[in-house]
């Protein structure tokens, strides 16, 4: 899934547009975020942590991975913490048996990096171009 499949929003009643997307800001942050994610995403390759780094976006406490980004330090509307594949199926977030399929799914890390964006609605995975 694409981010902007996420962002845009299906208008309301009398053809007025529903509340902005929380999404919409968090694709302005990417754009701050991309040589820092860009370069954490790399060293968890190189230093073979994962072959598979996810990014959880996120706008609240999350008990998953490593705060990298921290919203409030950078006066941003979303935080992201490091993680990888291994730790969202041990932590049972992906499915022993869902492994194989999310693997299929995974984009090139070199140029597209994972997200686990958590919304008050539910969680979803993005993979969002480097820029």
């Amino acid at each position: 899934m694409e981010i902007k499949d996420l962002i845009n929003q299906p208008e309301g009643e009398g053809g007025s547009p529903q509340k902005e997307s929380p999404l919409k800001s968090l694709e302005i942050d990417l754009k701050l975020y991309n040589e820092s994610i860009k370069e954490i995403a790399f060293e968890i390759l190189n230093e073979g942590l994962s072959v598979y780094p996810i990014f959880v976006a996120h706008q609240h406490e999350v008990a998953l991975g490593e705060l990298i980004l921290d919203k409030d330090e950078l006066n941003t509307q979303w935080s992201i913490q490091a993680s990888m594949l291994e730790e969202f199926v041990q932590k049972e977030i992906i499915h022993k048996d869902k492994k194989d399929r999310f693997i299929k799914q995974y984009k090139d890390p070199n140029k597209y990096m994972c997200l686990f964006v958590i919304v008050p609605e539910g969680a979803n995975f993005v993979f969002y171009p480097y820029i």
